[in-house]
């Protein structure tokens, strides 16, 4: 029985060895997301991580396992990161999401992340939508695209920036049930402390690694001018406490001072967007540690088709972001970069046009920085709430393989990732290769 004991675990270390994966990428220069000064270097992944960097040769085992790559002298960086996304909103109409079968929207978006994940972006902060089931399709490998931290429904209040209802569905009636867009989780209606609690707290239950609250008017919405507040100091602290008591945090959605100042004073942790802000809630959110998640959003035309309503707002909150970065820039302030696609297939298509948009206030070691490392540190504000664990956003022994090789440097020529077909020649998220034309 003892020999059959020692038999049986020896099999199973066998196997555990069988199914290591490894691979040797030899021969790169090497960004490391933080740093702007580049090196040479090979790197030896092993599983999901990287094991070992090292400018002189890594020895592999002899069994011929080992998957080696010869970079051939091209640029290695981490995976690209979106902090502010709509993975299931972003390619479709807004008409389309709010009528169309929940199957429907899953498989558009699916093919969305994929395109997300071709074109460099191996994570991405999903700040609203019906996300969970395809997060839990992408990290089983049923489908392909980044790493998803959800925060399921964004709440909002009663003509709210996420207030999706029809005039004729008001007044509210207990009896008819939930919106379809409550139905699907896509936003969560709630009007007082309690009930942004319940609200917050189903998020949570559903796995949610933040939660974004609406504090403030927006432009696709049709009901909230550009330049109301919205919530109240008890009901953003209801939700800051539920999140706090699971180890996370809230952002929100604010444009204004005023709204900015309320959500900092209840305790939120990132303010998303802000474009309409003045240098004293600036210098507020650097006493308080606020992260701020900035969008590149310059005046295109009205290329999403929105009511003269709607664009005027667009137009106004446009007005300010020159502004906003300025002021970011001048206070050193934490600044995210998210793109906020919505209801574009054509933007969707192509992400890295949103990123190249930074160039206008930042260079490219800057933007590239932002977009790897500077994101990360956002995202491990979830704190035990990161559905992945492990570090991001970086190129360093112990952190996750999330990896791209360019063809070509974007720290000299960030175009290049607007050609991610034929430039961006291997694509790596946790260990695994999903795109590679160097060998």
């Amino acid at each position: 029985m003892r020999l059959a004991s020692i038999l049986f675990l020896c099999l199973i270390y066998v196997s555990s060895l069988a199914a290591q994966q490894t691979t040797l990428i030899n021969n790169v220069e090497i960004f490391n997301g933080k740093d702007q000064k580049t090196f040479k270097a090979n790197v030896l992944i092993v599983n999901n991580s990287i094991s070992k960097i090292s400018s002189n040769p890594i020895a592999t085992d002899k069994s011929g396992n080992t998957r080696v790559i010869d970079g051939d002298g091209k640029l290695l960086m981490p995976g690209l990161i979106d902090a502010h996304y709509h993975t299931m909103f972003a390619s479709l109409p807004q008409v389309v999401l709010l009528t169309s079968d929940i199957g429907f929207i899953n498989l558009a978006a699916a093919k969305n992340a994929e395109n997300l994940l071709m074109n460099g972006y191996t994570s991405v902060r999903d700040l609203g939508g019906p996300v969970f089931g395809l997060k839990k399709a992408i990290d089983r490998g049923i489908s392909k695209g980044p790493r998803i931290w959800p925060s399921g429904a964004f709440i909002s209040q009663t003509g709210g920036h996420g207030d999706f209802r029809l005039p004729n569905e008001i007044p509210s009636d207990p009896n008819r049930g939930l919106s379809y867009a409550e139905r699907i989780n896509a936003v969560a209606i709630a009007d007082s402390p309690d009930a942004v609690r319940v609200k917050t707290r189903e998020q949570l239950m559903q796995g949610a690694s933040q939660i974004k609250l609406m504090a403030g008017g927006g432009v696709s919405s049709l009901y909230d001018p550009l330049d109301v507040t919205q919530y109240t100091i008890p009901e953003i602290k209801s939700a800051v406490e539920a999140a706090e008591n699971w180890g996370t945090y809230v952002t929100v959605h604010a444009y204004t001072p005023r709204a900015i100042q309320q959500a900092i004073e209840t305790g939120v942790k990132c303010i998303d967007h802000g474009q309409l802000i003045d240098e004293e809630t600036v210098k507020l959110m650097v006493d308080n540690d606020v992260f701020w998640s900035l969008q590149p959003f310059i005046d295109e035309g009205n290329t999403g088709n929105l009511s003269p309503e709607s664009r005027a707002k667009q137009l106004e909150m446009y007005s300010g972001t020159d502004k906003a970065f300025a002021l970011a820039k001048k206070y050193k302030m934490k600044i995210a970069y998210g793109s906020d696609v919505l209801f574009n297939a054509k933007k969707a298509a192509q992400p890295n046009v949103q990123l190249l948009k930074m160039k206008r206030w930042f260079d490219n070691f800057e933007i590239l920085k932002m977009a790897t490392a500077d994101n990360a540190d956002l995202l491990a504000m979830s704190g035990k709430r990161s559905p992945y664990a492990g570090k991001i956003g970086v190129i360093e022994e112990g952190a996750l393989a999330d990896i791209l090789i360019v063809d070509g440097n974007p720290l000299k020529d960030l175009e290049l990732l607007n050609n991610a077909e034929e430039k961006l020649l291997l694509i790596m998220k946790n260990g695994q290769i999903f795109k590679n034309r160097l060998n």
